[in-house]
């Protein structure tokens, strides 16, 4: 609806047309009820069957009857919905076992949404309250084979700070992202990666024997995040956490590099848990999970 000022014919006549396109816009996508989630706007029979849709993908395989029970639903009401859904291959019936999956139609729409995920695009918000959170510079790195390359990143507006620009690589073993990530390779992938790169010292406190290396990723794995101490550059401390990808391997990592002045011991902690929550969230939104 125009904004009208009584007085201002003019000003009613400028906004009008721009009124006029901004709801032609927002109709093309979504109804002028798009941000309205009262019951009115949701579809209860649809939303029944996300619900059951869910639960049989939590459980992977079910009975009619216990699955019906776990969603306190009738069995005649979720046999229903296992139909319609079974219609268009979201999901199917095994004869042999007697029970429900989920069906090859779900994958395929779950297929489209990885097409258009991108770890950078996901996540650049994350990194920007990370570093708002923490006050230091935060980071997104993949790897490379030999190194990390850095692909995204929010400065602090701190005087002094760290900078790694897209593009820049930073080696494995002295890397928080790189150690998140070599962390949790495979043991047989791990052991040729070991075999094949040298450890070279860049500092006093880089890990340059096997074994100092293989113990630190072991913390790493126990702990969810790994310590960068000086082991690049001194005085700069770095904290990363693995992001996950959809099969559950690590497909990037996320970081905040500070000097040790402002990342002391005592603030080790927290800032760990906010770089592990970063990750899990930009895990979450490329549709990954953590290994079990």
């Amino acid at each position: 609806m125009p904004i009208r000022h009584p007085g201002s014919q003019r000003f009613h006549q400028k906004e009008g047309p721009v009124l006029a396109e901004r709801d032609t816009k927002r109709q093309r996508g979504r109804p002028k009820a798009f941000d309205d989630r009262t019951e009115q706007n949701t579809i209860r029979a649809l939303d029944r069957a996300m619900t059951v849709l869910e639960r049989l993908a939590q459980v992977e395989s079910s009975g009619l009857t216990t699955l019906a029970e776990a969603l306190d639903q009738s069995p005649a009401t979720v046999y229903r919905v296992l139909v319609t859904l079974q219609q268009h291959g979201i999901a199917e019936f095994d004869e042999a076992t007697q029970s429900w999956h989920v069906g090859p139609g779900a994958y395929r729409i779950g297929a489209s949404f990885l097409r258009r995920t991108s770890v950078v695009e996901r996540a650049r918000p994350v990194l920007r309250r990370l570093m708002e959170q923490t006050g230091e510079t935060a980071n997104l790195g993949i790897e490379t084979g030999d190194a990390v390359l850095f692909v995204s990143q929010v400065e602090t507006h701190a005087s002094i700070r760290a900078f790694f620009p897209p593009g820049k690589q930073s080696p494995m073993h002295a890397s928080g992202i790189g150690k998140a990530l070599l962390a949790h390779f495979p043991d047989d992938r791990l052991d040729r990666w070991i075999a094949s790169h040298p450890l070279t010292g860049f500092t006093e406190h880089t890990l340059k024997t096997e074994d100092a290396l293989r113990a630190d990723l072991a913390r790493i794995r126990a702990t969810g995040v790994s310590l960068d101490n000086q082991e690049r550059t001194l005085g700069m401390r770095c904290i990363a956490a693995p992001v996950f990808n959809v099969h559950g391997e690590p497909a990037a990592g996320v970081s905040i590099s500070g000097p040790e002045s402002r990342l002391p011991d005592a603030q080790v902690a927290e800032s760990s848990a906010a770089v592990k929550a970063a990750a899990a969230e930009i895990s979450a939104a490329i549709g990954g999970q953590a290994p079990t």
